[in-house]
């Protein structure tokens, strides 16, 4: 009887996904309640209304208080039909359920469903290794919101805390689910510079106000995208860490830039005079801040390279400095600086 039910409300109910274990659950509850009456001796508490729903639900999930329960055989033999609605609704809710979710989890391993995330980081094109690289960096950095768009079969990274997006990166549709309108920084790291420069054009378009990164191999083409957005940041390829400090801290890739291009200001070293014997970090980075316009960057003893030495930390005799400044000092302009009273 349940069994037939439910095969004719599949088959007449209207979007039966849903209203199935519902309908089963009200014909039964229907049908029992009178035949239960039909069966029990006259003024049985059972079939009262407030009791017989209460007996009807804790029946049909199984559970079974017994405050209530029918005298009859025929009585028992409803109660029979009220537990087999129950399983076969329970039964019907659980395989919907499982069946929605291994649904959701096949839509996201194929990347077809919509990302909902805000101030996300979107990062478009993957390339194994260097992708799986790149995300390990930025989930070290702690960047935790993660999309990734590329056009590939299924998740590559299933078991990262990344969302994927499946799709060609340049169409308006892909970008619109990857929620690149509503990202915080979005990189473009694809196959070559040419696909580099339409993607990049395409996410201007679809997100003006995110901070976009875009790898090229050749960087001189990055005079091509400053023509469509001047805050579009170009970084080399081949520099995947400085992709993530780009991404993390926006404009430090123009920083290296800088300090990689003559004329500007240039990173240089210098040893300690030994006669000056054990200094401070902090009078180094002082007397050579005033004098002469440089920043203390990181200082070696022996085998040991400290970067950013702290105010407090003890410089050992013919320490090395690494610094960055206008031009190189020499060992006689470092100890004249450290030996300034003044300074």
């Amino acid at each position: 009887m349940t069994f037939f039910l439910s095969r004719l409300f599949a088959r007449w109910t209207p979007n039966r996904g849903r209203l199935l274990p519902v309908a089963v659950v009200v014909v039964v509850f229907a049908t029992s309640w009178p035949l239960m009456a039909l069966a029990e001796p006259a003024g049985s508490e059972l079939v009262r209304p407030g009791n017989y729903w209460w007996y009807f639900v804790v029946t049909t999930t199984t559970v079974g208080y017994g405050d209530f329960s029918p005298e009859t055989i025929a009585g028992h033999l409803v109660g029979a039909y009220v537990i087999a609605g129950g399983l076969a609704t329970l039964t019907t809710v659980f395989t919907k359920l499982a069946s929605a979710l291994e649904q959701a989890k096949g839509r996201r391993m194929q990347g077809t469903e919509a990302v909902r995330a805000t101030g996300h980081t979107v990062l478009i094109g993957y390339a194994a290794g260097r992708t799986e690289r790149i995300v390990a960096q930025l989930l070290a950095d702690g960047v935790t919101a993660l999309v990734l768009c590329a056009e590939v079969p299924v998740h590559p990274m299933p078991g990262q805390p990344v969302e994927f997006v499946r799709g060609e990166p340049t169409a308006a549709d892909v970008l619109d689910r990857a929620g690149v309108p509503r990202a915080a920084a979005v990189l473009v790291d694809v196959a070559d510079d040419n696909e580099a420069l339409a993607v990049a054009v395409t996410v201007d378009h679809a997100s003006p106000a995110s901070h976009v990164v875009v790898t090229l191999r050749d960087l001189e083409r990055a005079e091509l995208l400053r023509y469509v957005d001047p805050r579009i940041r170009c970084v080399q390829w081949h520099t995947p860490r400085m992709v993530t400090e780009e991404l993390t801290s926006p404009g430090i890739a123009e920083v290296y830039a800088e300090l990689m291009t003559a004329g500007g200001a240039d990173t240089f070293s210098v040893t300690l005079p030994e006669s000056l014997g054990r200094l401070p970090a902090s009078r180094c980075r002082m007397a050579l801040g005033r004098a002469y316009g440089a920043t203390v960057l990181a200082a070696r003893t022996g085998e040991e390279l400290v970067v950013n030495p702290g105010w407090d930390a003890e410089l050992a005799a013919g320490a090395v400095l690494y610094y960055v400044g206008p031009r190189r000092l020499t060992g006689g302009e470092v100890e004249t600086a450290l030996r300034d009273p003044e300074l």
